[in-house]
Order: structure tokens, then sequence, then C-alpha cells
């Protein structure tokens, strides 16, 4: 089986896709990423969707929102992230935004002068800095040798730190077995209430909501799709009787059941 994920050779996002396929090419993009699979060039795509310490990886729910897939698993990883440069000259650390993001508090006390600048992957961030010593990569220690070394380990604000990533599969691939399910909700709506409305038919079925987001749906200022996790399975009773209460709010707008999955942990 191949699967593409975000590259190159070391992210984060590589780990999780090996234990999914045993080849792994890479693009540059989420996007890139999801687009392949819908396309049917690949069988299986990997990508962030959520960080503990960052949130929600907003890249990934606008360009699920905006093609027919399926996601069939939940990958949850922990980041270890360790600075690694040629040696402690460099003027600039270069990684992920989102990994930037995560190592704030250390950079801001230990760094407070060097610059920073967000690239496409952490491993990217250690690409650069393989070919410039003014140069400094955050990433798993792992990536570290061929010229690098690590100056320090375990430099997240938050040592609970983990990413969520999904396995994201043709249409055809999607299944209903699973503990959790994600579903894509457009009312193509709006009133007083109807975010209420949205949770009720949970509620109601003692359903878990672990995770409710809102992204501009793009249409109108003011205009919403929602991005919904549940802790069931799309096969009860109790979820179709749920979706089928959104079905008729969503009237006039549309509903996507990405699919059900389970959670797996790669270290």
């Amino acid at each position: 089986m191949k699967a593409v994920t975000l590259g190159p050779e070391g992210t984060y996002s590589h780990r999780a896709a090996g234990s999914v396929a045993d080849v792994v090419e890479f693009r540059e993009s989420v996007t890139a990423i999801v687009e392949a699979v819908a396309d049917g060039q690949y069988d299986r795509g990997v990508v962030p969707i959520e960080n503990s310490i960052e949130g929600s990886v907003t890249e990934s729910l606008d360009v699920l929102a905006d093609n027919e897939l399926a996601v069939i698993k939940e990958i949850v990883t922990p980041i270890r992230h360790a600075l690694l440069a040629q040696d402690e000259t460099f003027e600039t650390v270069a990684s992920h935004s989102q990994a930037l993001a995560q190592c704030r508090e250390y950079l801001s006390e230990q760094y407070p002068d060097v610059g920073l600048e967000a690239v496409a992957s952490t491993a990217r961030g250690v690409e650069i800095a393989r070919e410039d010593a003014t140069v400094a990569g955050i990433a798993h220690p792992d990536n570290s040798g061929n010229g690098l070394q690590v100056l320090a380990e375990d430099i997240q604000d938050r040592t609970s730190n983990a990413t969520r990533f999904f396995v994201v599969a043709p249409v055809e691939d999607r299944t209903q077995a699973g503990g959790k399910s994600t579903f894509i909700v457009y009312p193509n709506d709006d009133y007083p209430g109807l975010l209420l409305d949205l949770l009720e038919p949970f509620a109601d079925r003692d359903i878990n909501l672990t995770r409710v987001e809102s992204r501009p749906s793009g249409e109108r200022l003011g205009d919403y799709v929602f991005h919904i996790d549940i802790a069931a399975g799309l096969y009860e009773d109790r979820t179709e009787q749920a979706l089928a209460d959104i079905d008729e709010l969503a009237a006039d707008g549309w509903i996507r059941r990405l699919g059900s999955y389970d959670t797996s942990h790669v270290v």
C-alpha cells in the first residue's frame, strides 16, 4: 500500500504514515495530499488535524470540507521537539509554523534575539539547517546526525504535546465501524439557537461530542461550516437517529459523513 503525507522524510507526519503504509511519498501541503488521494493517485493520505497545544490545523479542516473522502483511522503521536543545528552560532530557527508555536516559550526565554522562519514542515527546516550553519531546525531528535547535533531536547512548551492525524482514503473505503466518527455540516442558515439545534440531537441520545469547530464557509461573511467528532460509530442506531435530525436541519445545505474509525498510537 502506498501513502502520501507531508514531507520531506523525517516529519512527524512521516512517522505516522509509516504505521499504515509500506511506501510513503511526500507533498508540501495538506491540500496537495488530500487532492492526491481524492484523485486516486494514492491509497492513503495522512494529514494532521489537531495539536494539543495549538489546536486544529485549519488547512486540513478546510480541504476536507472541499473534497469527497473517507476518514478510516485516527493516529495520535507524542510530539518531542529538539533544537537541531550545526553549532550554537545560528541566527534563525526554521520549522513548521505549528512547531515554532509549540516551542514559543522556550525560544523566547533561551533565544530572544533569534529570528523565526516558518517553512513547509519540520523536516524541511532540518534540511535547511544542514545546508546553512546560521539556521537551526526544530524536529524530532531522531533527525540529528549528518552534520546536525541536538542542542536541546523536549523544548515544547507542554510535556503532554501530542498531535492527531487522520488517515484519509477514497470514498469507497469509508466504513461505519469504529469507536469515533467525523462529519461536516453546512446548514446554509443563520438564526438564534442554530448551534444549540446542532448539538441537541447528540445530547438527547447520550452521544459525547469530542470536538466541535466552525470554519468560514467562504460563501459569505458570518456563514460557517461545522466540523464535528463524536465518540460513537455511524453503525449505531443512536448515531443515525441523531444524524437524521441533522439532515433535516441542514436541508438547505449539506452533511458529509467522513466515516467511523478507531485510534492507534505511534511513538
